[in-house]
């Protein structure tokens, strides 16, 4: 897929990498991105992905925006309370990338709905705030055969991984899934909500950047991803820890 005099211009930034590139940009163009949820993480997520140039991004999401959310879902804004976020997550990437192209999805997502949706996608980023849906979210993807970058956010932590378990590693054994990372979901109730608990706002905007990073380097290759590796941060002590994990 080539690249127009517009898109070079625009993309500058990104062609002069080596680890990018013409090529690396093209594919970028090409990739059609899923992402589950508009909150906290997806905003910024959903922001630096049109920004990168990512040719198609699906956002799915059944909520509208709220007063409350706007402390951390900076794609939203005051004049957007009320709306759904899919439609106010469109409007914004057009404003900031017109070249991107927004499939809004108002749905809530399931088990039995995911992996229809998955198929129809290159990789899926999942910045949702249930364990219902991040484990919905990894079956689907392992069976689909697509990569999954998957966060949470507490109040002043947060973790961020990327699973590959349709591939192998270099040591021949298949990449781990997220049922390896976490077997079985905590009771019921025993994590707050964001309402209950509260967040902190820049906290969600530092690990939805991430993960476009993680995203993008499942599109273009560069780097060492975060398969088989959880990425802890804790905004308390500013400290970044990386812990791996393997196929049980």
């Amino acid at each position: 897929m080539s690249l127009t005099g517009e898109e070079l211009e625009r993309y500058a930034r990104h062609i002069v990498l080596r680890e990018i590139g013409g090529p690396g940009q093209a594919r970028l163009k090409a990739a059609r991105v899923l992402v589950i949820g508009a909150g906290g993480l997806g905003a910024p997520l959903i922001q630096y992905l049109a920004a990168a140039g990512v040719g198609t991004i699906g956002i799915v999401d059944d909520d509208v925006v709220s007063l409350s959310n706007l402390q951390r879902q900076v794609l939203h804004g005051t004049q957007d309370v009320g709306r759904p976020k899919t439609d106010s997550a469109r409007d914004a990437v057009a404003r900031l990338n017109p070249l991107v192209r927004i499939e809004a999805i108002r749905s809530r997502v399931d088990a039995a709905s995911l992996p229809d949706l998955v198929a129809g996608f290159d990789v899926v980023a999942d910045g949702s705030d249930n364990f219902d849906t991040r484990y919905a979210a990894a079956d689907a993807c392992e069976a689909a055969g697509r990569p999954l970058v998957t966060a949470a956010l507490g109040v002043f932590d947060a973790t961020l991984t990327t699973i590959r378990a349709h591939e192998t590693g270099p040591d021949g054994r298949r990449n781990p899934g997220y049922r390896c990372l976490f077997p079985s979901p905590p009771p019921p109730g025993a994590v707050p909500t964001c309402a209950e608990a509260g967040v902190l706002g820049a906290l969600a905007g530092v690990m939805g950047s991430l993960m476009a990073l993680e995203v993008i380097r499942a599109i273009v290759p560069f780097g060492e991803p975060l398969v088989g590796r959880l990425l802890m941060v804790d905004a308390r002590s500013m400290r970044f820890e990386t812990i791996g994990y393997e196929r049980a």
